[in-house]
C-alpha cells in the first residue's frame, strides 16, 4: 500500500512543479499583455480598492452566513456518503482504479462549475455588469472548492478550513516566486491543521490578502466587463480563474488525503 501511495504523491508533486514553473505564453506576453497595459491606463484609480472591498465583503458574507445557501446547490450528505464509499474501496484495495473513482466527483464538479462561470461572466458582461456580479462569482468559487473538499473527505465549515480555502485561492492565482512561497505556506498550514497544531487563525487577515490577489487578477477584466457587449470577455476570464482554482484545489486536497492515508498506514 505504501508504494502505491508514494507513487501517487510523486505524481502530484510533478503536477505541482508544472503549475509552479509554467512559463508565460509568448503570444500572451507579446500580444495580449501590451493591450492589457493600455486598458489598465484607463482603469479608474479607485477601482482596485473598490474591487478589494467587494471581494472582502463577499467572503465575509459567505463565510459567516452564506454556506447554507451555497449548499442548496448540491447535496452535501450525498457527496460525503460517496466519499465514504470511495474511501472504503481504497482501504480494501488501493490501485489506480480506486484512485480514479475517488477523483471522479471533483472532476465532474469542476467541469460543471467552470462551464457555469462562462455563462455567468458572458451574460452579465454583455449586459454591462461588472462589479455587481462579484458575490455570485465568489459563491461559485467557494462552491467549487467546497465540492472538491467533500470529494476528498474534508469538511469546510471550520475556521481552519476556511483559511485553507483562502490560501488555495491565493496559491492558484499568485504568480512566479510568490506562488511558490504561498504553495509552501499551504502545505505547512495543511500539515498543522491535519495534526491539530494550527493554533490561532486570523481569518480576517486571510480574507484581506486573498481579496487583494483576486482584485489584482481581475482588475482589468472587471473594468472591461462594465462596458456593454465588450464585457462579454468576462466569460473567458471567469472560466480561466475558476478553472485554475478548481484544478489547484483538487491537487492540494488530494495531496492532503494521500498524506493522511500514508500516515495511517505506518
Amino acid at each position: 500500500m505504501d508504494q502505491v501511495l508514494i507513487k501517487q504523491l510523486k505524481k502530484i508533486n510533478r503536477k505541482e512543479k508544472t503549475i509552479l514553473n509554467t512559463k508565460e505564453n509568448s503570444f500572451l506576453k507579446n500580444k495580449i499583455l501590451p493591450l492589457v497595459d493600455k486598458i489598465q491606463e484607463r482603469v479608474p484609480e479607485k477601482l482596485n480598492s473598490t474591487l478589494e472591498t467587494a471581494f472582502y465583503k463577499s467572503f465575509r458574507l459567505f463565510f459567516e452566513k452564506g454556506n447554507k445557501y451555497i449548499e442548496k446547490t448540491y447535496n452535501k450528505d450525498d457527496k460525503q456518503f460517496e466519499f465514504e464509499i470511495n474511501d472504503y474501496a481504497i482501504d480494501r484495495k488501493l490501485n489506480n482504479k480506486s484512485i480514479r473513482r475517488l477523483d471522479k466527483p471533483s472532476n465532474y464538479s469542476n467541469i460543471i462549475n467552470t462551464s457555469f462561470s462562462v455563462l455567468e461572466g458572458s451574460v452579465l458582461g454583455a449586459l454591462g455588469i461588472g462589479l455587481p456580479d462579484i458575490p455570485l462569482f465568489i459563491s461559485l468559487i467557494i462552491k467549487t472548492i467546497n465540492e472538491v473538499a467533500l470529494s476528498y473527505g474534508f469538511d469546510y465549515n471550520t475556521a481552519e478550513e476556511k483559511s485553507y480555502i483562502l490560501l488555495l485561492i491565493r496559491g492558484a492565482l499568485s504568480k512566479t516566486e510568490q506562488q511558490k512561497k504561498v504553495n509552501k505556506e499551504i502545505d505547512s498550514f495543511a500539515d498543522k491543521v491535519d495534526h491539530q497544531k494550527a493554533g490561532t487563525i486570523n481569518l480576517e487577515e486571510q480574507m484581506k490578502l486573498t481579496s487583494a490577489v483576486l482584485s489584482d487578477s481581475l482588475l482589468t477584466a472587471k473594468f472591461i466587463q462594465g462596458i456593454p457587449i465588450v464585457g462579454a470577455v468576462g466569460g473567458i476570464v471567469n472560466y480561466n480563474i475558476t478553472q485554475k482554482i478548481g484544478r489547484y484545489s483538487k491537487l492540494k486536497y488530494k495531496k492532503r488525503y494521500l498524506l493522511k492515508k500514508f500516515g495511517d498506514s505506518k
